[in-house]
């Protein structure tokens, strides 16, 4: 039986009234009450708070952002007349902005900081590559992605830069996560094929990659509607979809972020666009039970994220999103 707990806050900013719903669910029974506030990047660009109060927005497209210590927002921005070849950009609350770099090619689909002060981040384009950066725009790291160019919307998403110096990044329409050494040598990779479809009829496109403990990586599939968890020989070892769910909530699973309990939240990118009910947050443990979702009633969604706090308590340490 699944007991459902719903808090809805109203509240005018601005003169336009917005409706900010959370939903708790548990499986069994009901789990104490869990709040997060969070960056959202999308059409849509804002911090939330863990009422749902709005406490920062940014007027412009994004792809991709991170929240650093300083308070700055790092964010990647989708292409638009004022960046025809996307930017990457940080942005202090106060909405001071600096350039970190003006994209080349037909796209900027992620930047990460990292604790060298560089950044990483991906162009797409006739020529898709990766590029490390540091402060000055000074690329110190560079090298081609190995994935299909007929598509270039469809080449590559969040490329992260992993502890050990390495990159991943996930390939839609090759079906696949690389792993890259900082020469571009690639390491390996990890198939998102589903099992039985080798002509890949099921839209199974790598979008998000977590390389979290014990070398397990999570990749969010998106238009699949799955989640997975391979082990560091490419075996999948735990998988979520809609089945484990008390509804169809998985609707284009883009971004996701591991918590540091363990956890892991999931951003449905295509929720609420049919349904204003649907979750565009989901937290589940690792039993497949549903923590936390957020439900804000509108038709845009999340297209990546970072969770800040759980019940007003700041996450430390390096976010795994």
């Amino acid at each position: 039986m699944i007991q459902i707990r719903s808090l809805y806050t109203i509240h005018i900013s601005r003169n336009i009234l917005i409706l900010s719903s959370y939903l708790m669910l548990a499986t069994g029974a009901v789990a104490e009450d869990t709040t997060h506030g969070f960056l959202a990047c999308g059409s849509h660009t804002y911090i939330t708070d863990g009422s749902g109060q709005k406490i920062w927005t940014y007027p412009h497209n994004t792809r991709d952002g991170y929240v650093m210590p300083t308070g700055n927002i790092v964010l990647a921005l989708t292409k638009s007349k004022i960046h025809p070849g996307g930017a990457a950009v940080e942005v202090t609350r106060d909405g001071k902005e600096t350039l970190l770099w003006k994209g080349t090619q037909s796209e900027v689909n992620s930047v990460q900081p990292t604790e060298d002060d560089t950044f990483v981040l991906t162009e797409a384009g006739p020529k898709p590559r990766l590029l490390e950066l540091d402060r000055s725009g000074k690329i110190v790291v560079e090298f081609p992605l190995k994935c299909q160019t007929d598509n270039h919307h469809m080449q590559t998403r969040m490329a992260r830069k992993l502890s050990d110096g390495t990159y991943i990044a996930p390939h839609l329409l090759n079906f696949a996560v690389m792993h890259y050494d900082a020469d571009g040598k690639l390491l390996g990779q990890f198939d998102t094929t589903v099992a039985g479809d080798p002509d890949h009829k099921i839209h199974s496109w790598p979008f998000t990659a977590i390389r979290h403990q014990k070398n397990r990586t999570l990749v969010c599939c998106t238009h699949s509607n799955r989640v997975v968890e391979f082990d560091d020989q490419g075996k999948i070892v735990w998988e979520l979809t809609n089945d484990d769910l008390p509804g169809p909530w998985l609707q284009d699973p883009c971004g996701s972020q591991v918590l540091p309990n363990g956890n892991f939240v999931i951003t449905s990118y295509a929720g609420g666009q049919k349904d204003k009910n649907a979750p565009k947050l989901i937290e589940v443990n690792r039993d497949k039970q549903v923590v936390w979702t957020h439900v804000d009633g509108n038709p845009y969604g999340i297209h990546h994220f970072q969770i800040l706090d759980t019940n007003g308590k700041p996450l430390t340490g390096r976010p795994l999103k």
